[in-house]
């Protein structure tokens, strides 16, 4: 006779997957028929196969879907950046925190130029002084002489 041994639920862990502890930087987009509704800025707080809890700026609709664009710690063989892009349905959302669904995900690259939000020093230095400096070796002798 063959013995199995049962798995049961904790009450208070309502998952049949489990969860890893993960903290990434997250992008998110509330979508509908395709349109972005809402987006903002987060951080996971733990992410399985089934399911991604994070936190954000705000409180999210249950139901809504959601795109959620993380920050993935291992990079391509030649140094390219990695997001991992989760689609999937929010199942709860409090004060500060949400939990969603994954319906689906894939993997991308992530551009190496710094998103328009994504200042660097050296740049804000260049702002400030009201120089106007393209990329190319221009910029690299401007920023050489700056002691960057």
């Amino acid at each position: 006779m063959k013995t199995e041994k049962l798995r049961v639920k904790d009450e208070t862990n309502r998952r049949s997957k489990s969860r890893f502890p993960i903290h990434r930087e997250l992008r998110y987009k509330l979508l509908q028929n395709g349109k972005t509704l809402g987006a903002g800025l987060g951080e996971t707080m733990n992410m399985g196969s089934g399911g991604v809890a994070f936190s954000m700026d705000r409180e999210l609709a249950a139901g809504s879907f959601v795109e959620l664009s993380i920050s993935w710690p291992v990079q391509l063989g030649d140094g390219t950046p990695m997001r991992l892009v989760i689609f999937g349905r929010v199942l709860r959302s409090g004060p500060g925190m949400s939990a969603c669904t994954v319906d689906k995900y894939e993997f991308r690259t992530q551009s190496r130029n710094p998103q328009p939000n994504e200042i660097s020093h050296a740049d804000r230095t260049l702002h400030h002084r009201g120089n106007r400096v393209g990329p190319g070796p221009a910029r690299l002798g401007i920023l050489t002489s700056m002691g960057y």
